[in-house]
């Protein structure tokens, strides 16, 4: 496994991390040492006992150095919105990177387009939504060249990680790989059997360990209901402290004392995993982090989104002449959705929602993740209008709220996301919920051109309640912000 800097550094990583030496705990994370690591850590060795904090940020800036946040440069005459979003790709446009011996990223050999401010590198999930405004842009020739990065992770570590450090090889995002695959416009019967080739890598990933398991039985992202049936949660691979959030996880550890600290930390990572760090669809009281218990849940959009996974690699299969991989993931997919539908609908609360496996029933919870069961189409015809209805309840005056709870975490209420917003208009359209999905985009775009029209500036998410800038999480609201840039573009388009 590709050492993090917390396996490089030991002691000293700690050391600056647990003492709070830089305000965000990614900073050190993301260091790259200006001399080989034995010197350093042979220096460290010698110079550690007594330390005091003045003469630890002494050492770290002469044996590091520390990465800077790239501002988005906005254009320098206002614009309309569509063509400032244009305007703004080349400053989150990035060459090749190279990386240096001792830091934490990965190398990748062709130009890519990251979220933006603390976010300097590539990441999972966001770029399929970045992709989208890209394409809206005529840059399709960054969309090939993000396409081809993502099936060279796959090939390289057999899945795609979280983002592209060393720290986020544990784990793995919600598998949008084979969304990015259908933009791709080399219909090349060679480019179409390797992105092909790519999407089997992914699936195996989520399933592997899938033969070992009876029923019930858990291996990994997989699990075995009673009933036989297989379905996926999030997990991660280690069960230590997050390198790039070290310092929140320790403290959160240390004051949850009656709680196994590995346990805790492989659901933190696991709902970093999801994308959702942090909501309360997965804590155990529905308001305090420390109840985080996201490794038993099964959720609706991990999924519907490998149900969109399987029936995209059973069509590609069957185009390309591969009846016997058609076949086989035409009834992967179909045992999927019967699962699906079988143990994640609520019928009292009329929705599709995590399922609990400590307490072998459906959640009640509404969430924006419910987009995702349209959007892959997932759900039977049937379940449209109730469906509908549950997303209504999250329409609020700039779009869907995330959920409805109010937790001081992201990913809850006020805060609505780009992201969850296009699921849900796509996914409504794909229905025939015109009415609903026009209304979301409607509310969202409003707000979007408003603030922007105010400030001049995107934002990573936005309160929907008030039109303002969302808040909560470990991090400050960023600007720039790729996947808010690409969905708004493609619902102007639209």
């Amino acid at each position: 496994m590709t050492p993090t800097p917390s396996d490089i550094w030991g002691p000293l990583f700690a050391a600056v991390q647990e003492r709070g030496l830089f305000p965000d705990s990614k900073t050190f994370a993301d260091a790259v040492p200006r001399r080989p690591v034995a010197a350093i850590l042979e220096d460290w060795a010698r110079a550690r006992a007594g330390t005091d904090d003045a003469a630890l940020r002494a050492f770290v800036l002469a044996n590091f150095i520390l990465p800077e946040d790239h501002a988005t440069a906005a254009p320098a005459d206002a614009l309309p919105l569509a063509d400032h979003i244009t305007a703004l790709w080349p400053s989150l446009t990035r060459e090749p990177d190279r990386p240096d011996a001792g830091g934490s990223l990965l190398p990748l050999t062709r130009r890519h387009v990251v979220p933006g401010g603390r976010f300097r590198e590539l990441y999972y999930w966001d770029s399929y939504f970045t992709m989208l405004g890209l394409a809206r842009s005529g840059r399709q020739d960054l969309v090939e060249d993000m396409i081809a990065i993502f099936g060279d992770l796959l090939t390289r570590y057999g899945h795609i990680p979280n983002g592209t450090r060393s720290y986020y090889l544990s784990r793995s995002h919600p598998p949008v790989f084979y969304l990015m695959a259908a933009l791709s416009q080399d219909k090349s019967e060679a480019a179409r059997r390797q992105r092909l080739g790519w999407m089997r890598v992914e699936h195996d990933f989520w399933m592997a360990g899938e033969d070992m398991l009876a029923a019930p039985g858990e291996h990994r992202r997989v699990v075995r209901l009673a009933d036989g049936a297989l379905l996926n949660r999030y997990w991660d691979d280690r069960a230590a402290p997050r390198d790039e959030s070290w310092r929140e996880d320790v403290e959160l550890a240390r004051a949850t004392p009656g709680r196994d600290s590995q346990e805790l930390w492989r659901d933190l990572r696991a709902a970093a995993e999801s994308g959702w760090d942090f909501s309360s669809r997965w804590l155990g009281d529905r308001a305090t982090l420390a109840t985080i218990r996201t490794t038993r849940l099964l959720p609706t959009d991990l999924n519907a989104l490998l149900y969109g996974l399987e029936h995209a690699i059973a069509a590609e299969s069957e185009a390309l002449g591969d009846a016997a991989a058609a076949h086989a993931f035409t009834k992967r997919a179909a045992d999927r959705a019967a699962a699906f539908d079988r143990h994640l609908w609520n019928g009292t609360a009329g929705c599709y929602a995590d399922y609990d496996l400590d307490r072998n029933a459906c959640d009640d919870l509404v969430t924006a993740a419910l987009g995702f069961v349209l959007f892959t189409r997932i759900a039977p015809p049937e379940r449209t209008l109730a469906i509908a209805n549950a997303l209504r309840r999250l329409l609020r005056p700039g779009g869907l709220v995330t959920t409805e709870a109010c937790t001081f975490q992201q990913w809850d209420s006020p805060n609505g996301w780009a992201p969850l917003q296009w699921v849900a208009v796509a996914g409504l359209r794909a229905y025939g919920q015109t009415d609903l999905a026009d209304t979301i985009a409607q509310h969202w775009l409003r707000m979007i051109d408003r603030f922007y029209r105010e400030t001049g500036q995107l934002l990573e998410k936005y309160d929907v309640e008030r039109g303002t800038a969302g808040g909560g999480g470990e991090y400050g609201t960023e600007i720039g912000f790729g996947w808010t840039n690409g969905v708004t573009l493609e619902l102007l388009q639209r």
